[in-house]
């Protein structure tokens, strides 16, 4: 069986018979500047909820924007459209109540959403942390299919023409047919580690190839129409002599730029990649659990304990530094005009300048932990935390 090891909030807490970490060996946080003064104003645009959020599950629930919506759900079964703009709830759906997906007056025991949903046109498609796949409309939440796996789901799919991309926890890799579910064809990894970081990193399905990190380190890519496995690069070396020490999971998005893959690992490196060989490029010694980001000339990285790093994308030597949120245990880094934007395990959101990594200005969500990766669409940043609080900001200089 699979053990989890959850890296967040204040703590590191063991999941599943994993190894257990005492309070007082862990590293508090790194106070926050009572005399920050901002360079940049942000202004709060619109702050909602939804359901209990990720709860204590210890995914990374992520909402995504299509066509001027925001699509949200949370581990407790709700699941939303709410207008990117104003905030308005458009519709919302409840699939343990009122019998959804016809199943009458029966409340559903799959229904733990996790990971977050994705659209394309009218579909929307989102998974569970009971192994299920559901097909919805978009438009009003109406079901259209549902897709029984054998695994957990922990991060969004990938719609990509007719097929549904799906990450599973057990290693495996599954297309499904977009208009019925149905399963095409099933990418095994084979043996996974019995220790790893608790999620997946999302897929990145680019020029008909399924990009992954996988739990064992390994950047890997398959053919999407088939799932026949193309390449497979390292991006850690499994050395130590614990356990802990030998944990070297992929567990943050890929990267692609040009035809270039950048990719890291937890205990391993900052990794380029020729996409179409595989063959690697460059790397530098980086660990971390989170995605990365990138603009222009620089990719930006939080290590594995919370320091905030710019890297030059051409050869992967180090530009800037920030340890001023050390221990806060930052979500993965975005990108918003010419700041980095992160949360924090306080409900903090942090916005720093891209060129030298100095701290330019702090909101606060909530007082609970944000552990996704905000989303950035135009100028709007999107942030939701580990109860449901979702928040809309926006930046600008003074």
């Amino acid at each position: 069986m699979k053990r989890f090891l959850l890296i967040t909030l204040a703590s590191l807490v063991a999941l599943t018979g994993c190894h257990s970490f005492k309070k007082e060996n862990v590293q508090p946080p790194t106070p926050l500047a009572k005399d920050f003064k901002p360079t940049a104003q942000v202004t709060r645009l619109w702050h909602t909820r939804l359901g209990d959020g990720a709860g204590e599950s210890g995914v990374r629930l992520r909402p995504t924007v299509a066509g001027g919506v925001l699509y949200a759900d949370s581990t407790d079964g709700k699941l939303a459209a709410i207008d990117a703009t104003s905030g308005k709830t458009l519709w919302s759906k409840s699939s343990r109540t009122h019998g959804w997906f016809g199943w009458g007056d029966k409340k559903r025991k799959d229904a733990l959403y996790a990971g977050g949903p994705v659209v394309s046109g009218d579909l929307l498609a989102v998974g569970t942390l009971d192994g299920h796949v559901y097909g919805v409309n978009a438009k009003d939440g109406s079901p259209r299919w549902e897709a029984e796996l054998d695994t957990q789901v922990l991060t969004s799919p990938v719609i990509v023409g007719d097929e549904v991309i799906v990450r599973g926890s057990n290693g495996r890799i599954y297309s499904l047919n977009a208009a019925t579910g149905e399963r095409r064809w099933v990418y095994d990894q084979g043996s996974v580690p019995l220790l790893s970081v608790r999620g997946n990193g999302p897929l990145l399905v680019a020029n008909g190839v399924v990009f992954f990190g996988s739990d064992d380190g390994q950047l890997v890519a398959l053919r999407l129409d088939n799932g026949v496995k193309l390449w497979e690069q390292r991006l850690a070396s499994g050395e130590g002599r614990t356990d802990i020490d030998r944990l070297d999971d992929a567990d943050g998005g890929i990267l692609l730029d040009g035809s270039t893959l950048y990719a890291a690992a937890y205990h391993g490196n900052l990794t380029a990649v020729d996409g179409p060989s595989g063959r690697p490029l460059w790397a530098h010694p980086f660990s971390t659990y989170t995605s990365l980001a990138i603009k222009d000339n620089s990719i930006f990285g939080v290590d594995d304990n919370s320091q905030v790093w710019a890297f030059d994308k051409n050869a992967g030597a180090d530009m800037w530094k920030n340890s001023s949120l050390k221990y806060r245990w930052l979500t993965g880094p975005a990108v918003q005009g010419n700041y980095v934007v992160v949360g924090d395990m306080e409900g903090y959101v942090h916005w720093l300048q891209t060129g030298d990594g100095a701290l330019a200005a702090r909101e606060r969500l909530s007082k609970k932990a944000i552990r996704a990766q905000p989303l950035v669409v135009g100028d709007t940043v999107y942030v939701e935390d580990v109860k449901g609080h979702i928040g809309a900001y926006r930046l600008s200089s003074p």
